[in-house]
């Protein structure tokens, strides 16, 4: 009797084993305090990179304007850059309602009106945007950095004039006529017009101090 219970047990064990074994286990990821040691699932994992990446795209702009705003990133949540943005493949991370599409960039998340979207849309085919109006767009996290001069360049160069922009607001004229009434020079202390002469040029207005750097633009 003992014997025959015994075996009807370890049966029993055995299934329950197998049974537990198909299941999809948690992974073990560092908790949100630092710790080591929490378990997420799996499928949590990619939802949190989302959520990071929509928190990230909504620092860009104001929360009356970011939290109704549609979120576009990359596959995996948030971007390098507009260059890997441009490359894609895209990823609606949240649908909005009032028109905004903010961005979840790394080295400058941005929030973009309608213009500017046709502005991006330009910059990323290498074509003249179509601006039917003034264009606002949002990067109050500032950046890390680019040529004041080239619209393309993705690194310093002794003659590219390099900035890295405070927190800042971005305006689109569609006469650009208008952009001689600022100056070129980000030291100024005040809005300048960057990538002047090309057909992405726009004034950046700085929303805080612009950093010093030795007296040179970097």
């Amino acid at each position: 009797m003992l014997r025959t219970t015994g075996q009807s047990f370890a049966v029993f064990l055995f299934t329950v084993m197998l049974l537990c074994g198909a299941q999809q286990w948690p992974v073990t990821a560092q908790s949100t305090s630092g710790k080591p040691g929490a378990t997420v699932p799996r499928r949590n994992l990619a939802s949190q990179k989302q959520r990071n990446a929509i928190a990230l795209a909504m620092s860009a702009g104001p929360p009356a304007i970011s939290r109704r705003a549609s979120i576009i990133g990359c596959v995996g949540g948030s971007c390098a850059d507009m260059n890997e943005l441009a490359k894609g493949p895209t990823k609606e991370l949240r649908t909005g309602t009032n028109g905004w599409v903010c961005y979840p960039l790394k080295d400058g998340p941005m929030c973009l009106d309608k213009q500017w979207r046709k502005w991006m849309e330009g910059w990323m085919s290498k074509s003249d945007p179509h601006i039917e109006g003034t264009g606002i767009g949002y990067m109050l996290r500032g950046d890390t950095g680019s040529s004041n001069t080239d619209p393309f360049a993705m690194v310093a160069t002794k003659d590219n004039q390099w900035v890295v922009a405070p927190p800042h607001i971005m305006v689109l004229y569609q006469d650009p006529k208008m952009l001689d009434a600022f100056p070129t020079d980000p030291k100024t202390g005040g809005p300048w017009v960057m990538w002047k002469g090309t057909p992405y040029a726009h004034v950046m207005v700085p929303v805080s101090p612009m950093k010093k750097s030795n007296g040179s633009v970097r």
